[in-house]
């Protein structure tokens, strides 16, 4: 029997149209899985956010593209996407960058269920972020230089003429303006204006924690203000940065106790709500918590009953000062910081 050319190129065009239909519905079924993913704005360390994100993958299957770097950086950037933000998590290191974007009004709400992993004091009153994890201020000396009787007993004192070419801070980095920012809160703007006054005249100013931490080891100043986790960090590693140095913990609520809350917040605008909360549940939860305890980051763990890392000093001993996290003002420090020369 013969076939004529028109019922050929019929059925041509019918077997091109279907590979098309089957194309078309395999590209919208890659779409489809592609959009279950989430995407997080990544200012922690990159190695527990990606601690974490590994983790969650592993446990939801749920993919996660993360994109680092730092506080103020991402901060800005989703102000200025405002609806067209690709991220659907925002993770910082301090929680003034958190109080910024919900100023914005640019995060969703919290699930209850996460924000009820955290103690009160770990989450902000309005519910629109959550704390997942925390870090102290300490005191970073060159222990061959100053014994414990010679230590400032406030972070105040360091403004103290005694002290003048004898410590160092970064004023520069989003840790030390979290500092300031409580510093503020507790003391006031004239007291925090004097303080940041005598830094300029008494203390060097370093690029960074680690930077500072390496000066002092180092010999060039007998002293640093920054977060606790840096000298665990190099300690556990080669300790080359730290091993002339040792921490003092201001305690008794002093500005120099300071615990800063690093925050999880969910983007308005992300398409992929139902996933983004779990992720934030996920971090804030005993899984995620348990990588605080169990890696490498040395911060301090914050969900209920969580355990943070056994060579830690215990939270409660800290006595840190009661701050409002969702209260630190990161614009009006970067002013006053500005105002005194330092950046």
């Amino acid at each position: 029997m013969t076939v004529s050319l028109n019922r050929l190129s019929q059925a041509a065009a019918f077997g091109a149209m279907l590979l098309a239909a089957t194309s078309l519905s395999s590209g919208a079924k890659a779409q489809e899985e592609e959009s279950e993913g989430i995407v997080v704005y990544n200012a922690q360390h990159q190695s527990l956010g990606q601690e974490w994100v590994d983790a969650f993958t592993k446990e939801t299957g749920i993919k996660v593209t993360m994109r680092q770097g730092s506080d103020m950086q991402f901060a800005n950037q989703i102000i200025q996407e405002d609806e067209a933000s690709p991220a659907d998590v925002f993770l910082t290191e301090n929680s003034p960058a958190m109080t910024l974007v919900d100023a914005a009004g640019l995060f969703a709400p919290i699930d209850k269920a996460t924000l009820d992993q955290l103690p009160e004091e770990f989450r902000p009153k309005d519910g629109m972020w959550a704390g997942i994890a925390a870090r102290s201020t300490v005191f970073a000396y060159d222990k061959t230089k100053l014994t414990e009787d010679k230590l400032p007993k406030s972070m105040m004192d360091l403004a103290d003429p005694a002290w003048k070419g004898r410590w160092g801070a970064a004023p520069v980095g989003a840790d030390f303006q979290a500092i300031v920012s409580a510093l503020l809160q507790l003391k006031g703007e004239e007291a925090t204006a004097a303080w940041l006054k005598a830094l300029k005249e008494n203390a060097t100013s370093y690029k960074s924690n680690t930077v500072a931490m390496k000066a002092v080891n180092a010999g060039e100043v007998e002293g640093a203000i920054i977060y606790h986790y840096y000298w665990f960090g190099d300690q556990a590693a080669t300790a080359e940065n730290s091993k002339n140095v040792a921490l003092h913990y201001f305690k008794n609520q002093d500005p120099g106790a300071f615990v800063s809350l690093s925050g999880g917040g969910i983007l308005k605008s992300s398409q992929h709500q139902k996933e983004a909360q779990a992720f934030l549940k996920f971090i804030t939860g005993k899984a995620g918590q348990a990588i605080l305890k169990n890696g490498t980051s040395y911060e301090y763990a914050v969900g209920k009953g969580a355990a943070s890392n056994d060579k830690l000093v215990p939270m409660a001993d800290l006595q840190a000062p009661a701050v409002d996290a969702s209260q630190l003002n990161s614009k009006k420090v970067v002013e006053m910081i500005t105002a005194a020369g330092l950046i």
